[in-house]
Order: C-alpha cells, then structure tokens, then sequence
C-alpha cells in the first residue's frame, strides 16, 4: 500500500477502471447547503489567444482561490460570498483546461498554470494577495509563494497535493509497471478515448464523488452534473490524457524552505487519496515554527472540506486573517 496517495487523475481512472486499489484523483466540485448562494458571475480573459473563465467578487485584500484536479469555480460557492462579506476581494479561476476555460491540445504542467496565475495576477490584482489552493490547487499556491514572493501575502493549503502526478520512486515495482502501461494506455488515440469516456460517465462520477466527499448527501445530481458537463467541451479528452502524463512537479520538501510567508493548512482527516499521514511535513513545520504555521486537521473531512464543510473552513481561515491582520 502507498503510505501518502497523492490526488492524480492517473489513480482516479485507474482506480475506477479496478486496476488498482491503491489509487487517487482529486474530481472535486460544489456541495449544497441548505441555503444556496447566489449564481457566480463568469467573466473571460484573453491568455496567449486563450479564454480564461474567471470570476470577482468583494472589495478590500485580494484573496486568489485555486481549485485542484476536475474541479473549477464553481468549487468555491460556499466559500466566495464569505469571504468577499467579510472584507474580502476575492478571486477565482478556471485553470486552463478545466471548467470554463479554453481546452488546446497542449502539455500541460504546473509551471504552465503557474505561469498563467502569474499574468493573472498581474492584470487583474496587482497587489500581494492571500493565496487559496486545493490539492493541486495547493501546490500552485505555494509554487507562487516560492518563486514570484512578492505576489504572495500569505498562503492557506487545503488538503495540499505532493504533485501533478506520482513519481516513479513513490511506486513499489509492480505499480510503477502498471502506470506505465497505463500511461501508454492514455496517451493512444484509440484506447484514450475509450477510457475518458468510462470515466467521465455519470454513475462513475458519482462513485468517484463519494469516495470524496465523506458527507454522501451533498453528492447530489447537480454536483455530477457541473463535474461532467466540462467533460463534453472539444478538446477535455486530449486535456485529460495529456495532464495525466504530465510530469508531477516540484514536490512540497522542495519548495517549503524557499516560503516565508504565514501558511495556514487544513486537512480533512478522512481523506482516503491524500491521507493525512501526508501532512507529516506540515505538522512538524507548525511545530517548529508555531508563529509562522498553524497546521489543522478537519474531523471527518474527505478530500475537500472546503466545499464538504464550508461554515468551518470558512470561519477558520477569516479567525486566521483576522489574527494576521492584527498581529
């Protein structure tokens, strides 16, 4: 069994397909609450000749939100409104490839999304801002906190993913033979096509869901509705082959020495793809810097407590921008 699952797609296909019980994927989208919030405004930005679906909400301190694998704005409902109420100038993007956004036939990368959020930030904020990530979503964020410190105030990592993809020395010898061929497998124009399809299939997002989700009742028809619709655009298979060979990137160990900024990490206690024994270096960071890093696990939680148990993750990272701000 891999001691740390890291949230790739090439598990979640692979996981789903049964070739393997010791997979991850990271498909996480929007859950209910009793009140629903209003629709988020979508609005487009022009990158390189591509759309870029984005949405802003608020006024005061920019806050960037940055969802992780299969997932896009509307990831954050139940946390924008919150935050923008309280103060807040908060922002939210579909990654290039996902949700809204253009879908090319390209190789996609972390340092290509980090490059993105880069020209990003520079036309829309232009000001140091709080940096929001999941999985995925929290790797970019630290990415940016390490290489551009000067965009970057502070970071809140949830359910922190330690890269795009495994790498080749996380895998005992069998598994790292499987996702080889699996990897091949992908990457055919005859057989990717074949296995997108398996996955992007209703009753298989639901399943997927709720493995995510630990609450199964906020895996409703709406939430597999918004994960699959993206699923239909021109382009989403050649994005799901080409991220899931993509080469996973730099992992936390590396870049968490080159990050002063203030981290804040949240993470769902029962998260079966990244597992919190996979917040081992997080922990020890609080520890040992307990001014700079406040480390919190989620009870209960799965892979995404920020849509799964939004009230709390909400109240805990306004409490920690609060004491910031303070301080």
């Amino acid at each position: 069994m891999i001691e740390e699952v890291k949230k790739t797609s090439i598990f979640f296909v692979i996981s789903h397909l049964n070739f393997s019980s010791q997979l991850s994927s990271g498909l996480s989208f929007v859950t209910s609450q009793l009140t629903a919030p209003q629709p988020l405004q979508r609005l487009t930005w022009d990158w390189q000749g591509y759309t870029i679906c984005y949405t802003v909400q608020g006024a005061g301190q920019p806050i960037v939100l940055i969802h992780g694998f299969g997932a896009a704005i509307g990831h954050w409902r139940n946390n924008i409104p919150v935050l923008a109420a309280a103060g807040y100038r908060v922002f939210a993007l579909d990654l290039l490839g996902f949700g809204g956004s253009s879908k090319p036939a390209i190789a996609y990368s972390l340092e290509l999304w980090q490059d993105l959020l880069k020209d990003f930030w520079a036309a829309h904020i232009g000001a140091p801002a709080v940096w929001i990530g999941n999985s995925i979503g929290a790797l970019l964020s630290l990415m940016m906190a390490a290489d551009y410190p000067d965009l970057v105030q502070r970071v809140v990592l949830i359910n922190a993913a330690g890269g795009l993809n495994h790498r080749p020395e996380e895998l005992n010898p069998p598994l790292r033979l499987v996702m080889g061929l699996f990897t091949q497998l992908v990457s055919s124009d005859w057989v990717g096509p074949f296995l997108f399809e398996q996955v992007r299939k209703k009753p298989r997002i639901r399943r997927t869901l709720r493995q995510v989700y630990r609450d199964h009742t906020a895996v409703t028809d709406e939430l597999v509705d918004l994960i699959y619709e993206p699923s239909c655009d021109p382009g989403a298979q050649k994005v799901f082959a080409s991220i899931l060979t993509a080469p996973p990137g730099p992992s936390p160990a590396e870049l968490l020495p080159r990050v002063p900024q203030p981290i804040l990490v949240l993470w769902g206690d029962a998260d079966p793809w990244t597992p919190i024994t996979g917040s081992q270096i997080y922990r020890e960071l609080a520890a040992a810097e307990p001014d700079r890093v406040q480390y919190t696990p989620i009870p209960g939680a799965g892979h995404c407590p920020h849509d799964e148990c939004p009230n709390v993750v909400n109240r805990l990272v306004l409490n920690w921008l609060s004491a910031g701000n303070r301080g």
